[in-house]
């Protein structure tokens, strides 16, 4: 027998969930809602215990059975009732023998203290009327008890050892001033209560406070008795005495006023008084503690203490929840309303039905009240999902993909330490700025890179006297401004570059943008200032239009004027850096774990996939689980910026990790996850939300906007395959892709990958009639012959100009062609002749041009064309003739048309298709 939910085994009993979730807790079943799966054995007892109560109420049960059942269960209480009252009686005999134990062993103190603890002692409790009640006081006097004898214990031997101090120290003392005096009177005084001091055996723990008592008197009485004492006395018993007796004298002084004995005597009297408050205090702590126990337990108090700790958890995750909502930027009050439900931006019909509770159908009718008629796994707009939940009365949030999987990180001042600066190169194309790198790091870079234009964003560190910079160099050309915002976006301190001789240009504004928009500080280059064309004040006039003020004109932007061939000024530069770097004060908590964000990645080919990030906070190390966008993986290894290979890497450091299951995206941020199980799930279902959201974007044909297309004009589709060496070459001819004009050519990319050409690439090309785009790599294996088998069309470039260039003139080509009339020559009608079965013939000269035979024709008359028809017959003389050139004369008839006269002209021309250029 299969597991049955608790509602499905309730409408088998023909009653509702809430009843059978009663009866569970009564039959101690463990069931938390109406889904709980319920395991066979609990099946099999709940259907035992409940099928004659089910019969009982279906009337499937005679009156015997009913009655044999009533006395069951009547036979079953009583024995309940029973065992309840047993149990009962043996609570109180054992309260009431706890109570004689507890009156017996206090029977012995005093008599003043016993009544007035006796309250205490044995308070009137109500009488037990559960189980649980009778447990819990019996644990708590047990509690009382034990504290209690333990106190008492403390106190006797605190007591008794004082006691034993005190007799014998007093028998010292004794002594002492029997060996000083000739007289025995004073020692007979002393000697009378000496014999108390002796401490006697006794069990009772009030004797030993009243022999306490006692001696504080007899110490009291002692001390006044040495105060009262006459000087002279003393005085005349030093002086009958020689040097002997004045040394016994004074011996005998010294005796009386030992300093040990006089603080011994007052200390007695502090530690007697301290036994006291103690016992008392312990007593009456043990007690109060003992009644809020038994009151908490009869008045569910306890629960009470769990809500407020509820409360304040709930109040600190509110709290916790009200700042990371401020920011993001939201609004902290619909993310503190618990009624607001957060709507994941684009979501289907089913998503947004499930999400609000409520039937798929009632969503879909009010998107056909709305003339928007949607099936369940079509996407909904951000303005149709607050339309509807409002006229539903919910209120929603629309979420973001970048919020919905956003981390707010919160590290305390104490955690945060200072970190390198990381620092952009941006500029327009060609002004120098991966040269000005080269001369900061000594690399080379520039000369490796195809027309010597940086095509991919790169990273590197540079150590200035102690202290690191991080640079990121981002081309400079247009098409790279996705990859240019990208950086902007991660930087602390960007460099703009700009050429002494050149000026600012439209990428240089482009690149002010982008760092105001991102709220980061420039600091100018002016470079090539050893050209000799080279102007840096026009530089600052140009700047000053774009709100870039240098600082010695009163702005806050720090102008540098290098030169990267000469090398010049690039310490400058970098101080200059540094002195912004400190400004900001930056500072990351190194001991957290990493995240940051994908500078670049690639798939190489012995490697695998390779991601260059930037640590943002914590710390990489080998080993740790990273989600990358839609990608993860355990880092196998971690190599910087020069090749070699590092166990970690603290913030602002760029590093290349080797282990991700696939290419990420350029820009996706990464993080570590403690369980590689999570990171999986995370970027599976980032992954299957990425192919959704692409499939739910294609544009698919229906009957109901056929019409409009046909109406306005065919359209035609240019399909692209782009294969790259990098990520970002991709998003840059994409977007270069995305900036032309798709009115009648819709440019569509397929498919785009990192890494070579390969046979699968073809095959796809082939079957969705596209063009293969590969940037800086090659066809592999046997992928090129498979091309010219399949007569698949593959354009390899290395400068991203040409593929431009190329894909516009192939967009351009398919576009249809103007439709342009050409002249071809003018006749004039001198005569008309008319000739039987034939019509009118006119008699012409050719005063322009030449006309042909199968030309288009116009008839002009006055100015205004009165018919457009074509040439039925050309004669010269009478012989047929193909054409006739200008200056000879000529008989035309034209077809379809008799009222011809002196004077008109007739105009010939062409229809010509003329490709477009734009």
């Amino acid at each position: 027998m299969a597991s049955m939910r608790v509602h499905e085994l309730a409408k088998e009993f023909d009653m509702t969930s809430k009843e059978l979730l009663d009866r569970l807790h009564e039959m101690k079943i463990p069931a938390k809602s109406h889904a709980s799966m319920l395991a066979d054995a609990y099946v099999d007892k709940i259907r035992k215990n409940l099928s004659p109560e089910i019969k009982q109420r279906a009337g499937k049960i005679d009156a015997e059975e009913a009655k044999q059942l009533a006395e069951e269960k009547a036979q079953e209480e009583r024995k309940k009732a029973e065992e309840e009252a047993n149990r009962r009686a043996a609570v109180e005999k054992e309260r009431a023998l706890r109570e004689a134990e507890r009156a017996r062993r206090e029977g012995g103190a005093p008599k003043g203290e016993t009544r007035s603890e006796q309250p205490k002692h044995t308070p009137k409790k109500a009488p037990v009327s559960s189980g649980f009640e009778g447990l819990a006081s019996q644990i708590e006097s047990e509690k009382e008890r034990v504290a209690r004898e333990k106190a008492e214990a403390r106190a006797k031997a605190r007591a008794a050892k004082m006691a034993a101090e005190v007799a014998k120290k007093q028998a010292v003392e004794e002594a002492l001033r029997s060996r000083g005096r000739k007289s025995s009177k004073p020692a007979t005084q002393h000697k009378g209560p000496a014999p108390v001091l002796t401490p006697k055996k006794s069990s009772n723990f009030s004797s030993l406070l009243s022999q306490i008592e006692s001696e504080k008197q007899r110490i009291e009485a002692q001390k006044a008795e040495q105060a009262n004492k006459p000087k002279t006395e003393r005085s005349e018993r030093g002086g009958k005495k020689g040097e002997r007796g004045s040394k016994k004298g004074k011996r005998g002084n010294v005796v009386q006023v030992v300093p040990e004995l006089e603080n011994q005597s007052q200390g007695e009297d502090r530690y007697a008084q301290m036994a006291v408050q103690a016992e008392k205090l312990q007593r009456d702590k043990v007690l109060a503690e003992a009644r809020a126990a038994v009151a908490a337990a009869n008045s569910h108090e306890g629960e009470g203490r769990r809500k407020k700790r509820k409360e304040k958890r709930q109040a600190e995750a509110r709290e916790r929840m009200e700042m990371e909502a401020i920011q993001k930027g939201l609004d902290p009050t619909l993310v503190l309303d618990d009624s607001v439900v957060e709507i994941p931006q684009g979501a289907n019909v089913a998503k947004f039905a499930e999400l609000l509770g409520v039937q798929p159908n009632d969503v879909i009718k009010r998107l056909f009240m709305l003339g928007q008629v949607l099936t369940l796994t079509q996407s909904m707009s951000d303005d149709l999902i607050e339309l509807i939940a409002d006229d539903m009365g919910r209120k929603v949030r629309v979420v973001s993909p970048e919020e919905e999987y956003a981390v707010v990180y919160h590290d305390s001042e104490e955690d945060l330490k200072p970190r390198p600066p990381v620092v952009t190169v941006m500029g327009h194309v060609d002004h120098g700025k991966t040269s000005l790198l080269d001369a900061i790091r000594h690399t080379g870079v520039a000369a490796g890179e195809a027309g010597g234009i940086t095509q991919h964003i790169g990273a590197s560190i540079v150590n200035i006297d102690g202290r690191q910079i991080t640079f990121i160099d981002t081309p400079g050309h247009e098409a790279f401004t996705a990859m240019r915002a990208r950086g902007a976006q991660v930087t602390d301190v960007i460099v703009l570059v700009v050429a002494a001789d050149d000026g600012v240009m439209p990428q240089t504004i482009e690149a002010i943008n982008h760092a105001k928009a991102a709220d980061v500080p420039i600091v100018v280059a002016v470079n090539k200032i050893d050209k000799p064309g080279a102007n840096p004040d026009r530089v600052r006039q140009e700047l000053v239009e774009h709100d870039v003020i240098p600082e010695e004109w009163g702005g806050k932007n720090m102008f540098v004027e290098v030169s990267a061939k000469k090398k010049l000024h690039i310490d400058d530069l970098l101080e200059t850096i540094l002195l912004q770097a400190d400004v900001l004060e930056l500072k990351a908590n190194p001991d957290a774990e990493a995240s940051g964000y994908v500078i670049e990645a690639n798939l190489d080919k012995g490697r695998g996939p390779v991601a260059t990030v930037l640590i943002h906070r914590g710390t990489l190390h080998t080993g740790d689980t990273v989600v990358a966008g839609t990608s993860y993986g355990r880092v196998r290894a971690l190599i910087d910026p020069r090749g070699n290979h590092v166990d970690s890497a603290g913030p602002a450091d760029p590093v290349e990790i080797l282990g991700l299951n696939s290419v990420p995206t350029a820009g996706d941020e990464f993080r570590v996850f403690e369980d590689e199980r999570d990171a999986r799930k995370l970027a599976e279902e980032r992954a299957l939300r990425a192919r959704l959201a692409e499939q739910e974007t294609k544009s698919h044909m229906s009957l109901d906007d056929l019409f409009s297309r046909i109406e306005e004009g065919k359209q035609t589709d240019l399909n692209l395959i782009v294969k790259a060496d990098v990520q970002g070459s991709i998003e840059a001819l994409r977007d270069a892709f995305e900036k032309m004009d798709q009115s009648e050519v819709r440019i569509n990319i397929v498919h785009s990958a990192v890494g070579g050409i390969t046979e699968t690439d073809v095959t796809l090309a082939a079957a969705s009639d596209a063009i293969i785009i590969g940037f800086n790599v090659r066809p592999t294996g046997k992928s090129k012959q498979q091309a010219e088998k399949e007569k698949v069309d593959i354009r390899l470039y290395r400068v991203i100009y040409q593929a431009i260039e190329d894909i516009n003139a192939a967009r351009v080509g398919l576009l249809s062609p103007d439709i342009v009339e050409e002249d071809t020559g003018v006749a004039e009608i001198r005569e008309t002749f008319k000739v039987p079965k034939v019509g009118t013939i006119a008699g012409c000269y050719i005063t322009d041009g030449e006309l042909h035979r199968d030309d288009k024709v116009r008839i002009v008359r006055d100015g205004t064309v009165i018919f457009e028809g074509e040439i039925a017959s050309l004669r010269r003389f009478k012989d047929d003739v193909k054409s006739v050139k200008q200056g000879y004369e000529c008989g035309i008839g034209i077809s379809g048309y008799q009222d011809l006269k002196v004077g008109d002209t007739i105009e010939g021309y062409i229809v010509k298709e003329v490709e477009r250029t734009e």
